[in-house]
């Protein structure tokens, strides 16, 4: 089969995952060994097919911006998946855990952005002036890809491993806190099974953000005002079951918490 036959049959195997709820196999035998681009086609043609059926697109979410995690999956850089409207769960509202397959959570600072960024060649400054507030966030990332046996052409295509995501109500400007030394715990059911700190997230989440808003503007799907940009774990990921309660707390930020449903 050519290269597009087989990206186009990889977005069908996710998409169909997403539908059905039922993982689908990995789908990195199908795209060129190493070919990250090839896996980013495969998310564009799913997140055009999303937003042709009517889902809103409301920001971005970055992963892998541990230095371990890079290494782990073989890769130099962070990557990024789309953030839609119908991921949102309101906080103090409960979490349907089947709406995500295999899930974990992730303790993350959140940025909403006051301007537009669409020029590649941003400063940091740039960034600074463009984030309007901070929150803390639990990101619940799943895959669709069984077993979680994901490498980096497998994430990517699935959207970056995406799934819900909650943000605080403690909204901060950047000048009220430090991003890079602010300190995060996490608890599941009142247990601690995530700590680490802003630095952890490409020595900055800010960096973390400025690195999304250079590639969003360079693809041509640049940031705009009102976005949600999700800046990257600051602590392992942990899985979650039926009936788990989450709290993370990272400091300057507050506290934000999942409850999960029962199932």
């Amino acid at each position: 089969m050519s290269n597009r036959t087989n990206i186009q049959q990889a977005a069908e195997a996710i998409y169909q995952s997403y539908l059905s709820g039922a993982p689908c196999d990995p789908i990195r035998d199908l795209l060129p060994e190493g070919d990250v681009d090839a896996a980013y086609q495969v998310q564009n043609i799913n997140t055009e097919k999303w937003l042709s059926e009517g889902r809103r697109l409301v920001g971005r979410k970055i992963g892998l911006t541990s230095k371990a995690v890079q290494t782990q999956l073989g890769v130099d850089q962070p990557d990024y998946g789309m953030l839609f409207a119908d991921m949102d769960v309101p906080g103090g509202e409960e979490v349907d855990i089947g709406v995500v397959l295999q899930p974990k959570v992730e303790a993350e600072i959140a940025f909403v952005l006051s301007q537009d960024l669409d020029e590649e060649r941003l400063t940091a400054a740039d960034m600074i002036s463009a984030i309007d507030y901070a929150v803390a966030a639990i990101e619940i990332v799943g895959s669709r890809i069984a077993n979680w046996d994901i490498r980096i052409l497998d994430t990517v295509a699935d959207n970056a491993s995406s799934g819900l995501f909650v943000l605080g109500h403690q909204p901060r400007k950047l000048s009220e806190f430090d991003p890079r030394h602010c300190g995060m715990i996490m608890e599941r059911s009142g247990e601690p099974v995530s700590m680490g700190a802003g630095i952890a997230c490409l020595g900055s989440p800010v960096t973390a953000a400025l690195w999304l808003a250079k590639v969003m503007a360079r693809v041509g799907r640049p940031l705009k005002k009102g976005d949600i940009i999700l800046s990257g774990a600051l602590g392992p990921m942990v899985p979650v079951s039926p009936g788990d309660v989450v709290e993370a707390r990272i400091e300057g930020l507050g506290s934000v918490h999942a409850a999960f449903g029962a199932g």
